[in-house]
């Protein structure tokens, strides 16, 4: 078998089956739209065709009872039930979770055949309905079609390349026109038009195959999507990584040639040199602008849209709170925010802790008791925030009691009695390593692991997490994350004498500091803007030896405060490159200014929270 066949199948087959999750969700809560319940059926249906061809027995078998269900369903013999839902999600799963082992590198040869209680759930869901005709020897149909050889399509006289890519669909097609006992035979003759290419055999009821001319409208509609296809290829994301490291690269040097030509431009040149200084000025000009370009598409090619990660957490849902004994709907919205991939790819386990806490914890049993409606909400929002994406998990639970949370704390021996004394810090307590307010673990929670994996998750991409609830109305979990890991906006500053870049997603402007300050409990204290903000050392906080601070910059977080340094020195967009041998305090990365000088990144976590992880004391005198 072809290796490059069989990854193809897989990317494409998987992108179809999370869909086909996605709509049968929809579904049951929609069971008369019939646009979903032909998407359903084309999924499977192309799946099975890809299956056939890559031999996957164990699929096909699934794909084609799973095509007789929905095939009874959207003609009309048949009505969506749970159990044709329940089957049919069992049935996406079960093709899910092989298709997962073949892109984690499985041999399609050592999968498992398709459980019997699959089998049975799928066969009582058809014949329940009493005229959807159950699949004949589903698995002798793989063979068939494995046997099958490529040049058989082309005998047909359909395309089975796109763009130098396999067409599915096309193949599928294709080879159940010629291959004896093919699933496809079950169809009724019409459903055999509709899907098959113009040139492919239709079953009539004697049983002689005879060719079948596609109508006008599926030959423009097929033209529309090869088109598509021919607009988007894929390309290995190790490759695009390169690329963007070589694009920023180039920034940075096109930023210091310009640099050094600025100083050069202070001399005077005349004649033949003037005019050479004139086209190297141009030429420069050019190459940064061509750079900057290049980095901005070559980031392009790196955004993904959350929805992507989203639209795995509805069944997630589904089945934890019938497991759970609640009735909960999940609500998404800003699916089409996009992030950096690597954000989506982090993502998937802190939100599915996050989801499990409301289900578990933040949602009521006894919903009437409370006097709210029987059916909870989960909302899950995202949205961008300048530099930075928002995402947000709601529930309309019982909402968090911060003295619970301390004394669980204080009895478990994770915090002292003169710890996380205010709502906020009670609150964050949840993601202290080994937390929990479960007496009894149960399949769901209560291990006391979790919610401390899902900060450090976040935190590891420069990002923060923080907790909002109100007992008797629900809870909010908001996590805020760079849109982009390797190119963020910064202000450069010094401190003693060591050049330092701030993230500027947290900058809201910069003061000059007094001589002396207020002191509120020892502390340095300004008033900006009517308010009370604490003045904390940048030096002082990452270790230095603070100098002659005269500059502060208001930080735009949760609990506002003024970092001094001694001088601002503009702002630049800074390639960073990641700590990773080393652990700095409050430093997350470095990058090269302008002028080729290293700088130190100060983590946007450590700014958030204060600067308060350190072990020494936030508050510097200035």
């Amino acid at each position: 078998m072809d290796d490059e066949m069989l990854k193809d199948f897989v990317v494409e087959a998987l992108e179809l089956a999370s869909n086909v999750e996605e709509h049968l969700l929809t579904l049951e809560r929609h069971p008369d739209d019939l646009e979903i319940l032909n998407a359903v059926f084309r999924a499977f249906h192309t799946i099975k065709g890809g299956a056939g061809f890559v031999n996957l027995p164990a699929m096909v078998s699934a794909c084609h009872l799973t095509e007789n269900l929905f095939d009874a369903l959207r003609t009309g013999k048949a009505p969506v039930t749970p159990l044709a839902i329940e089957a049919a999600l069992q049935a996406s799963g079960f093709v899910a979770d092989q298709l997962n082992e073949l892109s984690n590198g499985a041999a399609p040869d050592s999968l498992a055949s398709m459980p019997s209680d699959l089998e049975g759930i799928l066969t009582q869901a058809i014949e329940g309905k009493g005229e959807a005709p159950v699949a004949a020897a589903a698995p002798a149909a793989a063979p068939a079609l494995a046997a099958a050889p490529a040049g058989s399509a082309e005998a047909n006289g359909a395309s089975v390349m796109k763009d130098g890519q396999l067409d599915w669909e096309s193949m599928y097609q294709a080879v159940t026109g010629t291959a004896t006992g093919a699933p496809a035979a079950s169809a009724p003759a019409a459903t055999a038009v509709a899907e098959t290419p113009a040139a492919a055999p239709v079953a009539e009821a004697g049983g002689e195959a005879k060719p079948a001319a596609a109508a006008p409208a599926q030959q423009q509609n097929r033209r529309a999507s090869d088109n598509a296809k021919e607009e988007s290829i894929r390309i290995d994301a190790g490759k695009l990584d390169a690329l963007l490291e070589v694009a920023g690269e180039s920034v940075q040097a096109a930023n210091q040639a310009a640099v050094l030509l600025e100083k050069l431009q202070q001399f005077k040149f005349e004649g033949t040199a003037g005019a050479l200084m004139s086209t190297l000025a141009e030429t420069l000009g050019r190459a940064s602008r061509y750079s900057s370009e290049l980095q901005r598409a070559t980031l392009s090619t790196r955004m993904q849209p959350v929805g992507r990660l989203f639209q795995k957490f509805p069944r997630l849902v589904r089945e934890l709170a019938k497991d759970l004994g609640k009735d909960v709907d999940l609500v998404i919205t800003g699916a089409e925010t996009e992030v950096d991939r690597v954000v989506v790819d982090s993502l998937y386990d802190p939100l599915v802790h996050m989801l499990r806490n409301s289900l578990d914890h933040g949602i009521e049993v006894d919903r009437a008791a409370a006097g709210k409606p029987s059916k909870s909400t989960i909302s899950l929002h995202a949205w961008q925030a300048g530099s930075s994406v928002m995402i947000e998990v709601f529930d309309d639970g019982k909402g968090m009691d911060p003295d619970m949370l301390r004394n669980k704390a204080l009895a478990k021996g994770l915090i002292t009695e003169h710890q996380a004394l205010t709502t906020d810090e009670a609150l964050q307590l949840v993601f202290l390593p080994g937390f929990s307010t479960k007496e009894v673990a149960s399949s769901v929670s209560g291990r006391g692991v979790g919610m401390d994996v899902v900060k450090t998750a976040v935190e590891k991409h420069r990002g923060t997490i923080r907790i909002d609830s109100t007992i008797g109305k629900g809870t909010k979990f908001s996590i805020r994350l760079p849109i982009e890991l390797s190119i963020i906006p910064t202000m450069l500053v010094r401190c003693a004498g060591a050049p330092l870049a701030l993230p500027m997603a947290v900058v809201e402007r910069v003061v000059e500091l007094p001589e002396t300050f207020d002191e509120v409990g020892g502390a340095p204290v300004l008033r900006d803007q009517g308010r009370p903000l604490p003045v904390h050392s940048l030096a002082g906080v990452l270790g230095y030896e603070p100098g002659n601070e005269r500059v502060g910059v208001v930080m735009a977080v949760p609990h506002p405060y003024i970092l001094g340094v001694e001088s601002v020195e503009g702002t630049a967009d800074l390639v960073i490159k990641p700590l990773t041998a080393i652990h700095t305090n409050g430093i997350t990365g470095t990058a090269r200014s302008a002028e080729g000088e290293l700088v130190l990144v100060v983590g946007l976590s450590f700014l958030l929270d204060g600067c308060n992880d350190t072990e020494r004391s936030a508050v510097a005198q200035v």
